[in-house]
C-alpha cells in the first residue's frame, strides 16, 4: 500500500495508527482530524486506504465511511466502540467498508489491514482489466469507423473492408488500428 489516510482526532491514536500503518508497508501516511478536511484530501489525492477512528468530535464516522468508500477506489477500515460494532458493521458492509472494534488490538488491527491490501489488490486488478477492454472496445471502434469509410468511398462490400485491413496489416507489419488511423487519415 503506499499511500493511507488516517482520520482521527485524538492525538494518541494518530500516533497508533501512522506507526501501525509505517510499520506495515504503508510508505506515506496522511493524517486529518476531521471528515470535511477527509473528503478534499481524497478529492486531491489518491489513497489505497483510509482508516477512520470513530466517533469524531464532528461526526460519527459511519456517514463518513461510507461516502469515502462509495466515491473513491479506496479501501475504508472504520474503528468503533465494541458496544456499537454489530449495529455500525451491518449498515456500512454492503459499501465494502471493512469494520474493527475499539479497544483495538494490534493483531486484529494486521488483520484488517492484510484483508484490506488483498481487496485493494483485487480492485486494481479488475481496474487493469477493465481500461484493457476499453482499449479494445476503441480498437474496435476505430477499425469499424475505417470499414464504414472503405464501404462509403470503395463500394466495398462489410467483408471486403475487413478483408482490405486485415491484408493491410500483414503486408505493412502494421497492427489493424494503425491501418485502421491511415485510412480515416486519407479520407
Amino acid at each position: 500500500m503506499d499511500r493511507a489516510l488516517i482520520v482521527c482526532d485524538s492525538p494518541k491514536g494518530t500516533d497508533f495508527y501512522r506507526d501501525f500503518l509505517l510499520q506495515n508497508g504503508c510508505g506515506d501516511v496522511v493524517v486529518v482530524d476531521n471528515g470535511a478536511e477527509a473528503k478534499r484530501r481524497m478529492i486531491h489525492q489518491d489513497f489505497s486506504i483510509c482508516v477512520i477512528n470513530a466517533p469524531l468530535r464532528t461526526e460519527s464516522g459511519e456517514q463518513l465511511s461510507i461516502e469515502l468508500a462509495e466515491k473513491n477506489i479506496c479501501q475504508v477500515i472504520l474503528f468503533v466502540k465494541a458496544e456499537y460494532m454489530e449495529e455500525i458493521t451491518e449498515r456500512v458492509e454492503d459499501f465494502g467498508v471493512i469494520t474493527v472494534s475499539k479497544p483495538i488490538s494490534r493483531q486484529m488491527f494486521w488483520s484488517a489491514l492484510k484483508l484490506a491490501k488483498v481487496t485493494q489488490k483485487r480492485i486494481d486488478m479488475a481496474q487493469m482489466e477493465n481500461m484493457k477492454l476499453q482499449k479494445k472496445i476503441e480498437d474496435l471502434k476505430l477499425v469499424s469507423r475505417a470499414k464504414c469509410v472503405l464501404i462509403e468511398y470503395q463500394g466495398m462490400s462489410e467483408e471486403e473492408a475487413h478483408k482490405y485491413i486485415e491484408r493491410q496489416a500483414m503486408d505493412q507489419r502494421m497492427t489493424r488500428v494503425e491501418v485502421a488511423k491511415d485510412i480515416l487519415n486519407r479520407y
